[in-house]
């Protein structure tokens, strides 16, 4: 239940908006789930993703923005290019001692350097705005491009685990990442890919 869920503590409230040089980050609404759905449903994307199923339908977009409305759990982001959405980007908090970077794009957005931009911003947001030590993250062992990601966000490689994966049905190994805050605060100098100010 909720309740037995610490909420982290905030510094201060934090924008609902995040913007970049070439990105804006904000909560879906209702009004995106055919968009987050379109982009979503590729099998490429549900098996680097653990919580993706596939086919990723209408409904689950619906179900998933409906969740979030209510539930502190997790902080997403759409990741819009020139308002056009091209996939999602947030932090887990199931584990309060270790919250969770994730993100995923649309395959046609591959390769443009969307998914580092939109995780500084996010890792900038959470250090910024949240009492945290460090944040965590993974890739599938047959991702590197996603663990290319993280690398270039700052985060070291601390292991390997098995997740398990919805879309396929089983665990896989999954290498597992650690930013700390202070290797954060080292590099907080990320360039244009940082939040811009409101």
């Amino acid at each position: 239940m909720l309740q037995d869920i610490p909420t982290p503590t905030l510094r201060e409230a934090g924008p609902c908006v995040l913007e970049t040089e070439r990105l804006m980050l904000r909560r879906p609404t209702l009004a995106d789930v055919k968009a987050i759905a379109a982009l979503a449903n590729d099998r490429r994307i549900a098996e680097m993703t653990r919580r993706l199923p596939h086919p990723y339908l209408q409904d689950h977009a619906i179900e998933f923005v409906r969740t979030l409305a209510n539930d502190a759990r997790e902080t997403v982001f759409l990741i819009e290019n020139n308002f056009v959405p091209v996939g999602m980007v947030g932090v887990d908090w199931r584990e309060p001692d270790a919250p969770e970077l994730g993100y995923w794009l649309g395959v046609e957005h591959w390769g443009q350097g969307f998914a580092t931009e939109a995780a500084r911003a996010t890792i900038d947001f959470t250090f910024e705005e949240f009492e945290v030590e460090h944040l965590v993250s993974g890739a599938r062992v047959a991702n590197p491009s996603s663990r290319n990601i993280l690398e270039k966000c700052g985060f070291q490689w601390s292991g390997v685990e098995l997740h398990r994966f919805a879309a396929l049905g089983s665990s896989t190994p999954v290498d597992r990442f650690r930013l700390s805050r202070s290797v954060w605060a080292s590099l907080k100098n990320w360039g244009n890919s940082t939040r811009r100010a409101r």
